[in-house]
């Protein structure tokens, strides 16, 4: 059984070395944190995890392989009892629902401040959810009626954790074959998620997906699971 100490481990999940790093000393900087392990993908995260037993996972979204959503569910069938929290650069008021539903503890942007990353960590660890005020008052704000008639009729909504990575993925320029070889699965798996998204966001073809995808992507994701460009607009 693992022993409880004064000083709680972390293991560091993200792909980027330098942001790992900075993530890594900025733990350290702080008397009752520390880091008991780091690495750059899920698989990498589930066998340290399983060794070091630690207090939080701390991880990003965008993994290669898995993405961060799937560590979660990987996590919540092998070491139920570790919480996880997503640090991402990804829009919170699209993904932290998701990532809250997938059994993670919480979210914060990577753009926050160095004390509002700690204090979300030490929420956590202390057994609660963290969620900034603007995910908190999204939340609420769903909980009406009124809203959740409209939250069904947000398009990005209607999709799954992965055709929302493939959807992502398309924006990003990658062809079938570099999402394929990116998320491990096969390209015909690629090809029927690109054929149910389309179907759910109601686009007639590739070109009219693909024209969706990039600027939903150049938007930033700005306007969360509201964004729904104009397709007709004149190229």
């Amino acid at each position: 059984m693992k022993v409880e100490s004064e000083i709680r481990q972390i293991v560091v999940v993200d792909d980027h070395p330098i942001l790992r790093e900075g993530i890594v000393h900025l733990l350290e900087a702080e008397d009752d944190l520390t880091v008991c392990g780091k690495c750059g993908s899920a698989a990498e995260a589930l066998s340290m995890i399983e060794k070091t037993e630690p207090d939080l996972v701390l991880t990003d979204l965008t993994l290669p392989g898995k993405s961060g959503i799937e560590l979660i569910k990987d996590l919540q069938a092998l070491c139920p009892k570790i919480p996880v929290l997503v640090m991402s650069m990804h829009d919170e008021l699209v993904y932290a629902e998701r990532v809250l539903r997938a059994g993670g503890r919480g979210y914060v942007m990577k753009e926050a401040g160095s004390e509002e990353i700690v204090v979300a960590i030490r929420r956590v660890i202390e057994g609660n959810v963290y969620a900034s005020p603007s995910v908190t008052n999204h939340f609420l704000d769903t909980l009406s009626t009124k809203s959740n008639a409209r939250k069904s009729s947000f398009p990005i909504d209607r999709l799954t954790d992965r055709e929302l990575e493939v959807f992502e993925r398309i924006g990003m320029g990658e062809n079938t074959k570099q999402i394929a070889d990116t998320l491990c699965i096969s390209p015909r798996t690629i090809d029927a998620h690109r054929a149910h998204i389309r179907e759910k966001l109601g686009l007639s073809d590739s070109t009219e997906l693909a024209r969706y995808a990039v600027r939903w992507v150049e938007s930033g994701k700005l306007e969360g699971p509201e964004f729904s460009p104009d397709l007709t607009e004149k190229k």
